[in-house]
């Protein structure tokens, strides 16, 4: 089955010392393509030091929710300029986080306006992490607020990015209905070990939902192992058992789902002509 990891941090201290090593398993387990995405300033510089040195590699740079209060307006100005690197494919990671709450909410709502903001200035998709508490949906449709209020799915979005997803729900969790509201705004659904959790059963039905051009899998590594792959360290070459669930959900061939996720990924984010 040919693979994508469309949110891999390889960025992350757990691959200091092997990031070589864990990019040829995955090479081997078929992954052609893995996004590294930046949260902060340092992990978004990291994220473009390992592109330039393993070209078939994409970077995003943005401010995570978590990081919200903490990245100043030099820093902020730092993120802008690496947005338009030609290695940059999109904007992110950000959005909201309800649950651990570790930067207070009007700072995260002030950080996700400016990564859209750059998104739709860059043409480049914002890459959303949206988490409530176990139970609650508050940070799902404060997501859709505010995605609405900066005229997601409407003219101006359009003329940024056509046809293409202006924003990717990354390792969705969350409820069917608010995935068919992100889904009309044209985003695209990426799918993490987190499917396998207690709580998140609705994936199921999503999987279903979302058109093959808007979809996507992921590892979030060094986070969210799925079945089967090491909880202390979660590696790109694990993406196929997300690809499996995904595939077995929409009763669709393994091969055949690898060939939607390659060109969901190329459409989702597309590269300049650079080295691949």
């Amino acid at each position: 089955m040919r693979l994508v990891d469309s949110h891999c941090h390889l960025n992350a201290d757990r691959f200091e010392g092997d990031a070589k090593a864990v990019l040829g398993a995955a090479r081997l387990a078929g992954v052609e393509r893995i996004l590294v995405p930046g949260w902060n300033l340092a992990s978004s510089r990291r994220a473009l030091d390992l592109v330039e040195r393993f070209t078939w590699l994409d970077a995003s740079v943005g401010v995570h929710p978590h990081d919200a209060a903490k990245a100043d307006d030099a820093a902020w100005a730092q993120i802008v300029a690496w947005a338009s690197d030609e290695h940059v494919v999109a904007i992110g990671e950000t959005g909201l986080d309800y649950d651990r709450v570790f930067s207070p909410i009007p700072d995260q709502l002030t950080n996700l306006r400016r990564n859209l903001a750059l998104a739709l200035e860059t043409g480049k998709p914002a890459i959303i992490h949206c988490r409530s508490a176990a139970g609650k949906r508050d940070a799902q449709d404060a997501l859709l607020a505010e995605l609405r209020a900066a005229g997601a799915g409407g003219p101006s979005w359009a003329t940024a990015f056509g046809e293409r997803p202006p924003v990717v729900i990354h390792s969705f969790s969350g409820p069917t209905d608010y995935a068919r509201a992100v889904l009309d705004l044209g985003a695209a659904i990426s799918f993490s070990g987190l499917v396998f959790r207690a709580g998140e059963e609705s994936s199921a039905e999503v999987a279903t939902l979302v058109p093959a051009e808007r979809l996507l899998v992921e590892t979030d590594s060094p986070f969210l192992a799925p079945p089967g792959a090491p909880r202390s360290r979660n590696e790109p070459e694990y993406v196929r058992i997300t690809a499996i669930w995904v595939a077995e959900r929409r009763a669709t061939p393994g091969d055949a789902l690898g060939e939607t996720l390659i060109e969901s990924y190329e459409r989702t984010f597309p590269r300049s002509a650079r080295t691949s």
